[in-house]
């Protein structure tokens, strides 16, 4: 059996926190200590630097909770949030500190309001410390899960487009679209089968070269979906009804390249193939927020299995594929639900709302 050394920082967090804060605290109290048996203090001084370490314990612990309650706001607005707060920590530790200090020197208490408010600065710096390494162990962790999460969502990309022929290319689709073709030969209509040959080309070509990776506008996305849909439309000529309703700022939105193709494809398949007057597709978009919100809907008989919002075990791999790639880029900040409605069924997508930055750098 192989074993594998684990570095520090791949601890689990909790217990990473705890290590690294008791330790610094237990340094620190070492550290006075040491110092002031070099400066020769009575043995008993030691309660001096104990109190200060166990009251800095406790008031970083404050600091804690409060740098995990902003840390999604800007360093601006959460270096102005944490100023009161590292201030009144060190005039904490002082003031606890010092009613110790007075016992061994009497010219340590404060005579004074700005002696107060000078002595309450003493230990800034090591509130400050402290806050400055638990910014840069957070910043490290969060750069690693992210680069973590781009691994994984490359790898999942891949996988995707090695299954795209299976999962939106899949030999279904293509044997009903050469066999229109022929019937359309048959029937001399070859101006129609010219242009069903040419979309279905066309594609394959962008199903084929794009990069999964990529993150396009949802124009560019249903730019792509377009050429899905014209061949569709020949194939199911006026059964097939599609509707936009785009919001003007999600044009310019980003999202996975190609996210969308699955849930038009499972809709065409299940509500509009199977019914003899067709059905109508309906795709959404609009912003809610921070969010960008996409909807595929269809009229379609619906699913009578569905559990809650998911489907069951075994049902819908286009679905659940695009679940899955949700998942890996996004984490937490998308969502992604199944509903059946009156008629039909509506498939909604919810993930950051993220426009391309012009400029380079």
């Amino acid at each position: 059996m192989a074993i594998t050394a684990t570095h520090p920082l791949d601890l689990p967090r909790q217990h990473l926190f705890w290590i690294f804060h008791s330790a610094g605290w237990l340094g620190y109290f070492g550290q006075s200590w040491l110092s002031a048996i070099a400066y020769g203090k009575p043995s008993g001084y030691w309660i001096v630097p104990f109190t200060a370490a166990c009251t800095g314990f406790v008031v970083t612990l404050g600091l804690r909770y409060l740098l995990r309650a902003c840390w999604g706001l800007s360093p601006r607005k959460l270096l102005m949030t944490m100023i009161v707060p590292i201030l009144a920590s060190s005039a904490v530790m002082d003031l606890t500190t010092r009613t110790m200090l007075v016992r061994f020197c009497d010219t340590c208490a404060p005579t004074s309001r700005m002696a107060y408010i000078a002595y309450s600065l003493t230990y800034i710096y090591v509130v400050l410390a402290w806050v400055g390494l638990y910014l840069g162990i957070k910043y490290y962790r969060q750069l690693q899960d992210e680069t973590q999460r781009a691994l994984a969502a490359r790898t999942m990309a891949h996988q995707a487009q090695l299954k795209m022929l299976r999962y939106q290319l899949n030999p279904h689709f293509l044997f009903n679209t050469l066999n229109a073709i022929s019937t359309l030969v048959l029937d001399r209509d070859n101006a129609t089968a010219n242009r069903m040959v040419q979309g279905l080309s066309s594609f394959l070509r962008h199903s084929l070269d794009n990069d999964p990776m990529q993150r396009v506008t949802l124009r560019q996305e249903l730019d792509a979906l377009t050429l899905y849909l014209d061949i569709e439309k020949i194939r199911f000529a006026e059964r097939l009804r599609i509707e936009t309703d785009i919001d003007e700022d999600c044009w310019r939105a980003l999202l996975p390249s190609l996210l969308m193709q699955p849930l038009v494809e499972n809709a065409i398949k299940y509500a509009v193939a199977k019914q003899v007057a067709g059905g109508l597709l309906r795709i959404e978009a609009e912003r809610d927020g921070e969010q960008l919100v996409l909807r595929v809907i269809d009229d379609g008989p619906g699913c009578s299995t569905l559990e809650g919002n998911q489907l069951p075990p075994g049902k819908g791999v286009g679905l659940r594929n695009t679940r899955e790639r949700l998942n890996v880029l996004y984490g937490e900040e998308c969502s992604f639900a199944v509903r059946n409605r009156e008629r039909g069924i509506e498939v909604e997508l919810r993930l950051p709302f993220e426009t391309k930055q012009l400029g380079g750098g």
